[in-house]
């Protein structure tokens, strides 16, 4: 008797028609793609920063030669991690805009969009109206109007 792959033990198999990896659900939703590597750039450009001053310290607590430019270095590494934090901020919020609100059960916006998908379904569905019959002296296609109408 084959045993199954039952996910999580280190060392196991797969059995042939089995998965492999099995998603768990978490609380939160995953970024969107183009959020997350913003994400990440931000955490390795701000890593690097913070490694760089404290190097730049230590070194200008030893009276080294190389914390000047070292402790130039961590200065720009902070205005490029400011920007790396902004890019973040900015992608996100882009996301958002583009994408529409995230759906939450407090979300405004998601009756009102039911409400607009609503509307145009029975707009569609609507038989279209009858055509109307423009009414005496209105743009009929006749120029000049017949006499009688008070204009000329």
């Amino acid at each position: 008797m084959a045993k199954k792959f039952e996910g999580g033990v280190a060392g196991n198999t797969a059995a042939p028609g089995g998965a492999l990896w099995v998603d768990q659900p978490t609380g939160r939703r995953r970024m969107p793609d183009p959020v997350r590597s913003s994400a990440v750039r931000a955490v390795l450009i701000v890593a690097v920063t913070l490694t760089d001053a404290t190097i730049s310290f230590f070194l200008t607590v030893t009276g080294s030669w190389l914390a000047l430019p070292l402790s130039l270095g961590a200065i720009a590494g902070t205005v490029v991690a400011t920007w790396g934090v902004l890019d973040v901020l900015i992608t996100r919020q882009m996301w958002n805009q583009r994408h529409g609100v995230v759906s939450e059960p407090s979300s405004t916006a998601r009756g009102r969009r039911r409400e607009r998908r609503r509307a145009r379904r029975e707009a569609r569905s609507a038989p279209p109206p009858p055509p109307r019959v423009p009414a005496r002296g209105e743009a009929s296609g006749i120029w000049p109007p017949p006499s009688g109408t008070g204009r000329g």
